[in-house]
């Protein structure tokens, strides 16, 4: 908790998979986070590594569409700064980039993929601010 992914983490992770991003991606981050929720549901709720506000602002200006992680809130918490959802901020607020939370990456990671087609047919609620989703990924 509170580990924050840096902008050279997000780049050396990009590099080490021999990919660059693009208008349009979707880039899903893999923290192993997740496996906190049944096993220490206390733990994962109390916090959780992310990224910051440098990482976003990175993101967004590579044209990104969405930024999502297997965390609740994609945002290192608590923040070392003291900061508050600055990801959030940048991302939504200032770049319109949709935020994706509590991904379920662990299989793809399993299966060693790094790239693939990301599908999201969302809902269409008038008024809504968040909703479950059920995405998928081809490869």
């Amino acid at each position: 908790e509170g580990t924050v992914i840096t902008v050279e983490d997000l780049q050396g992770a990009l590099d080490t998979a021999g990919l660059t991003l693009g208008e349009g991606d979707v880039v899903l981050l893999h923290t192993g986070w997740l496996d906190l929720i049944e096993s220490e549901p206390d733990r994962f709720a109390a916090g959780e590594p992310g990224i910051d506000g440098d990482g976003a602002a990175w993101l967004a200006e590579q044209g990104v569409v969405a930024v999502g992680a297997d965390t609740w809130g994609l945002d290192a918490v608590p923040h070392p700064d003291g900061l508050v959802f600055p990801a959030h901020q940048e991302l939504l607020a200032k770049n319109g980039v949709y935020i994706l939370e509590n991904m379920a990456t662990g299989q793809l990671v399993e299966d060693g993929v790094s790239e693939f087609m990301f599908v999201l047919g969302q809902p269409r609620f008038e008024g809504a601010v968040q909703s479950m989703i059920n995405p998928v990924a081809i490869r």
